[in-house]
């Protein structure tokens, strides 16, 4: 293992100030359960804690946090770019031996101390080398802790998923713009992927590029809310999903609306018109003092009442911050009835009711509307600005 600081510090997402008040937040954490040092893995807690997003490509990446030290661990195929965006100090382990990494955690952890750790996200054989390596006299999971530090946002983090949802608008609108009837859904996709992506360029012109993605679908394809794009053509009296995703170093936000292509028939037009007033419903609730179980049982009522409960299919919204479609999540700050979480304002989160009726019924498709909302000291700032609804999304 070796330190190569190569070149200058390069800007970080935000000031040095920011991840020391995330690392002070650490520290509290670990006195009271009386942690020594926290070998994180997770690429969200990495990148929290000290600005680094690795890339593994199958190699261990970590942060080696200590009450005096953040340290991250890097792969040498890296070089000096793990340095250059993290917060403090990096050391770079080489291949040319099994389990380097390890030995690069030992350095800066020790040996037989309590060690913390994330349980949700290291495998059973990475927790045999930590114990094997670094013989803690105890381990500590603060996998639940650290996230409940990663749901209440600073200022610093609101200022930029704010910047972030506009730039979700910018894609939206395109998408807008490139549906026509016989345009398959991978153009449409590419044409929102590519204005959001150039638009984040011009809004972060110091940032890493990377991880920013569309799913737009159609027909059938909308069933599910995570369904890939495909080359499907759209037709006249589609239902469609527009969900843009950009994604600025390791921040998630998100876009979702309902369209149709031409024209909406009767059956799907009053699904439609229930989903979004569902949605408008949800998004008044959204205020402090407010369980997740509450909202979702009242959002749950809503739909009873209109015979349509039945065609929900997953929670009502969730967290924004350091999460993406393949690493991150914040399961404490979810719209499920169980979910007992208070919220709190410097809370970010979403309203996302979906329905999705089978092919062959009336109105068959899957029906979703999306908006980002900061909770305030008295309710909710909605920081989603593309329109919903049939007025502005039956297109082409």
């Amino acid at each position: 293992m070796y330190r190569f600081h190569n070149g200058e510090k390069a800007p970080l997402p935000f000031d040095a100030s920011e991840y020391d008040a995330r690392l002070k937040g650490l520290r509290a954490i670990m006195a009271a359960q009386e942690v020594d040092a926290v070998v994180f893995t997770s690429m969200h807690n990495i990148a929290y804690y000290s600005g680094f997003l690795y890339c593994a490509f199958g190699r261990p990446y970590g942060l080696v946090v200590t009450p005096t030290e953040s340290v991250t661990i890097s792969a040498g195929i890296d070089a000096g770019q793990p340095w250059r965006r993290s917060h403090l100090d990096n050391i770079t382990y080489t291949d040319w031996q099994r389990d380097n990494y390890w030995r690069a955690v030992r350095s800066v952890a020790g040996e037989g101390r309590v060690i913390g750790y994330e349980g949700d996200h290291m495998s059973l054989m990475q927790k045999a080398k930590l114990d094997a390596f670094l013989a803690p006299s105890r381990t500590v999971d603060l996998a639940e802790a650290t996230m409940r530090q990663r749901m209440q946002k600073s200022a610093a983090e609101i200022a930029l998923i704010r910047k972030c949802t506009a730039i979700a608008d910018v894609g939206g609108y395109a998408i807008r713009e490139a549906v026509r009837e016989g345009t398959r859904e991978i153009d449409v996709a590419m044409a929102g992927r590519d204005a959001m992506e150039l638009e984040i360029a011009r809004v972060f012109p110091d940032a890493e590029y990377r991880d920013s993605w569309v799913w737009f679908q159609s027909g059938i394809n909308t069933d599910g809310a995570h369904n890939p794009v495909t080359a499907r053509a759209l037709q006249r009296g589609d239902i469609l999903s527009l969900n843009t995703f950009p994604m600025v170093s390791a921040y998630y936000v998100a876009l979702e609306r309902t369209m149709f292509v031409g024209e909406v028939d009767a059956a799907s037009l009053a699904i439609w018109e229930a989903n979004v007033a569902a949605h408008e419903y949800g998004m008044s609730l959204l205020k402090p003092g407010v369980s997740c179980a509450e909202v979702t049982h009242k959002i749950n009522a809503f739909f009873e009442e209109r015979d349509l409960l039945q065609y929900r299919t997953f929670g009502y919204g969730h967290s924004f911050g350091i999460l993406s479609h393949y690493y991150g999540r914040e399961a404490g700050l979810e719209l499920r009835e169980d979910i007992d979480t208070v919220l709190e304002p410097g809370m970010v989160i979403s309203m996302e009711p979906m329905l999705t009726l089978a092919e062959g019924q009336p109105g068959a498709g899957g029906y979703r509307e999306h908006d980002v909302l900061v909770i305030t000291e008295d309710g909710n700032e909605n920081i989603t600005g593309y329109p919903y609804g049939p007025e502005f999304n039956v297109v082409g």
